[in-house]
């Protein structure tokens, strides 16, 4: 059960790192925002492992989101973990542009927090508590690792480029560079088909994309861990669009792990009434 904790924590990183917000002159037009309101399940190996949460407003200029996750059942008892993070940054120029992140780890028995404050895609100030050991294994960070980056949360900020239908190739197609605060790593997605589903609060199309995992600095590379999310390549992100806009979404998340294929799914999808973009506050 021990490596049950870092196979969740890990796969959380994959649904809330989906793709990046790239507005298209196509978006530009809707001057409003949503509410976003997601739940899932996580499961391994078709056993029930916890649950995770994504909540908030995003706008045509403005986002604020939450996300929550937590083991429950036996393995909540046995490890008793829970996670939260927040994201806030603006929407501008054809991309994201975050501007804080937060997040926390907590088990019985350790408390792990991590805030940034970041401007122009560059991450200013980083405090991780308590901090990472410098091993000598470990891939050193610089000042180039730090910009051109957006948190693992922010990227859950969608949008799709040009003006085709939302749900194809253009969902997929790119890669993400982010950053968490200790580790840079990339997400490379590419588009491999069309699904239809039919679940809770949502009926329809989902764009179906394969993930890779690139790290880049802040890893251990000889880890075994890591090794192995390097040469994974069962790893899948649907992707499902937020009515009335050209953002979308993840429906479901899938990703083989050390101890077996782990799944997070939407159980509630609940897209809120639109609000006016000058209404969405940091």
């Amino acid at each position: 059960m021990k490596n049950v904790l870092p196979a969740c924590a890990g796969l959380v990183s994959v649904l809330l790192a989906a793709t990046p917000a790239q507005p298209s002159p196509a978006a530009k037009g809707a001057q409003a925002s949503r509410q976003l309101r997601l739940h899932y399940s996580i499961s391994l190996i078709g056993l029930p492992l916890g649950t995770a949460s994504v909540s908030g407003v995003v706008g045509l200029g403005t986002y604020r989101l939450e996300a929550n996750g937590r083991l429950t059942g036996l393995a909540g008892v046995i490890v008793n973990s829970k996670g939260a993070a927040t994201a806030t940054g603006s929407l501008a120029g054809g991309h994201v542009n975050p501007s804080t992140f937060a997040a926390t780890a907590a088990t019985s028995n350790y408390l792990l927090t991590i805030r940034m404050v970041m401007a122009g895609g560059m991450a200013e100030k980083v405090e991780i508590t308590p901090p990472y050991v410098q091993r000598p294994d470990r891939v050193p960070l610089s000042d180039a690792d730090r910009r051109g980056i957006i948190d693992p949360l922010s990227s859950f900020v969608m949008a799709v480029p040009g003006s085709e239908d939302p749900i194809g190739p253009a969902a997929c197609n790119r890669t993400l560079p982010l950053f968490d605060g200790g580790v840079r790593f990339d997400i490379t997605l590419a588009f491999t088909g069309i699904r239809q589903v039919n679940g809770p609060g949502y009926a329809g199309p989902v764009a179906v994309c394969s993930a890779r995992y690139r790290p880049i600095a802040g890893h251990r590379p000889d880890r075994p861990g890591t090794k192995f999310m390097v040469n994974n390549k069962e790893m899948e992100v649907w992707l499902a669009p937020v009515g009335g806009t050209r953002f979308v979404v993840p429906y479901r998340v899938s990703v083989l792990s050390m101890i077996g294929t782990t799944v997070i799914e939407a159980t509630e999808f609940d897209i809120g009434p639109e609000t006016k973009a000058a209404a969405v506050r940091h």
